[in-house]
């Protein structure tokens, strides 16, 4: 009964004669504003008649070829890159770390080729250097022998120092400065200082053609390295950074040999990557002991993570809480850590996937170096007689470094999308009004027209359904059971 009165209402209301249903695809197909559809239906020629439809169809065709490639481009996440050269009155002064390239003072211990050796498996950290198996056995009888040993004290206190012997002149546009406004930082030199680590408000630069300039003393004499193990050269080694992130000498740091002046030009160049999947760098990473996100402090701190955890303490040239290494946890344990790492490959750079993206936005400083002879003869006479230093000691052993803007401007180097979304729908929407006089007013309509033609579709299947049986009706299921049951008491 449920069933049949459906039926009855949808045959009433819903479902229309043929004639009114062919009355509504006529009026359809005459007010729809998608073009080419009338001249179809109200043409009586037939050649007519199947020129438009074969207009229409080739249109549609090429609107579909024409939407869809560019979903595929839009899918390839396209990027281009501007770069845009920024004028402006000032700008701030980067931050700019030095080490002298002879790491310890020569009379600190007898055996320095120990600490060399020493020093190269906590620089490994940093920098992967190997080592010959013939330094093994010296290594261990040294280690043996000093188990109470710091590297990390002998470092700061027979690492090469900054005072007033050491940095001679100091000057940052027309203003003195002095060792004090250098901060301490271990690198794989060892000790090296910092000028303008916090990025100061006061580091800024007004006037293109002025900078920092330095005078350093390295003294030979007090400090060396060991030619056995490569270490052949006397001068300053100097990397320009950003004051938020580490110094990073690998394939960076800039060197100055003795007796020679030189003049550094630095530019500023800002890069913004998107985020994937249209870039590499993914803005949601943070670090824990660092403002902000770079890839070499991602990568220091990936591998802090994997030696605390492996090793059960933190080598102090990492960042990190963690309690410190000995020398021997560093022998036996850190260094094979690091070449795990390296093998493994568990500290990734580069890619969205990896360890350590690419940031988001990065700051460089792109340097041009020139270098001359330090000082004429006269100059030469002057720092002899006031440094009571032979000729010979200046020019073996002072470095002179200029650090400047080239000029007063950065360069913004701008990874933007190739196509967004709102480029994407006028794309479209270009293509449907050019071949088919469409737009979005017609989408509806066809959606429409489509919703409308499937619901009497559903009718009319819903009205082909066979009858159901009357199992709902208690009065009849009644009678049927008292009719079987006098039927058993006859039988």
């Amino acid at each position: 009964g449920i069933l049949e009165k459906i039926r009855s209402c949808l045959i009433k209301k819903l479902l229309p004669d043929l004639e009114d249903r062919r009355k509504y695809h006529e009026d359809f197909a005459s007010s729809t504003s998608f073009h080419g559809v009338q001249n179809i239906v109200h043409t009586q020629s037939k050649a007519r008649r199947a020129l438009w439809l074969l207009i229409v169809v080739g249109c549609l065709a090429i609107v579909i070829w024409q939407i869809c490639s560019r979903f595929i481009y839009y899918f390839s996440w396209p990027t281009t890159t501007t770069v845009v050269v920024q004028y402006v009155e000032n700008v701030k002064f980067p931050a700019v770390t030095f080490c002298n390239m002879n790491r310890f003072q020569a009379h600190a211990v007898s055996n320095l080729k120990a600490i060399f050796l020493i020093w190269n498996i906590v620089s490994a950290i940093l920098q992967k250097i190997s080592m010959d198996d013939k330094y093994f056995q010296e290594l261990n009888y040294f280690l043996h022998g000093n188990q109470n040993f710091s590297i990390k004290d002998f470092t700061r206190e027979n690492g090469f120092y900054l005072n007033s012997s050491t940095l001679l002149e100091c000057d940052f546009f027309g203003k003195p400065c002095y060792p004090q406004d250098f901060e301490h930082i271990f690198t794989e030199y060892g000790n090296c200082f910092t000028f303008n680590h916090n990025d100061l408000s006061a580091r800024r630069v007004s006037l293109s053609g002025r900078g920092l300039h330095l005078l350093f003393d390295v003294q030979q004499d007090k400090f060396t390295d060991e030619p056995t193990l490569g270490y052949t050269d006397a001068g300053i080694t100097f990397v320009v950074h950003s004051p938020q992130e580490l110094p990073r000498f690998d394939g960076l740091g800039l060197l100055t040999p003795v007796g020679t002046h030189a003049q550094v030009a630095i530019r500023q160049l800002k890069s913004i990557i998107q985020e994937y999947p249209w870039g590499e760098c993914k803005p949601d990473i943070k670090l824990r002991y660092h403002k902000i996100y770079s890839t070499n402090g991602c990568l220091l701190e990936c591998k802090a993570q994997y030696i605390q955890d492996w090793c059960g303490c933190l080598p102090f040239i990492l960042p990190g809480n963690g309690t410190e290494c000995d020398l021997l946890k560093f022998y036996k344990c850190v260094y094979p850590a690091v070449y795990d790492i390296e093998i493994k490959g568990l500290c990734t750079v580069g890619t969205h996937n990896s360890t350590c993206p690419t940031p988001c936005e990065e700051t460089d400083y792109p340097t041009t170096v020139t270098y001359s002879n330090f000082g004429g003869e006269n100059a030469i006479k002057y720092f002899s007689t006031k440094l009571n230093k032979s000729p010979e000691y200046i020019r073996q052993n002072l470095v002179r470094i200029e650090i400047k803007y080239h000029d007063l401007s950065y360069k913004i180097t701008q990874q933007q999308k190739a196509l967004t979304i709102s480029e994407l729908l006028a794309d479209v929407g270009g293509q449907l009004g050019l071949f088919c006089g469409a737009s979005m007013i017609t989408i509806i309509e066809l959606l429409e027209y489509i919703f409308t033609n499937f619901c009497w579709m559903c009718i009319f299947l819903l009205l082909k359904a066979p009858e159901m049986p009357q199992w709902n009706n208690p009065s009849q299921n009644q009678s049927t059971h008292k009719e079987k049951k006098r039927g058993i008491q006859e039988c």
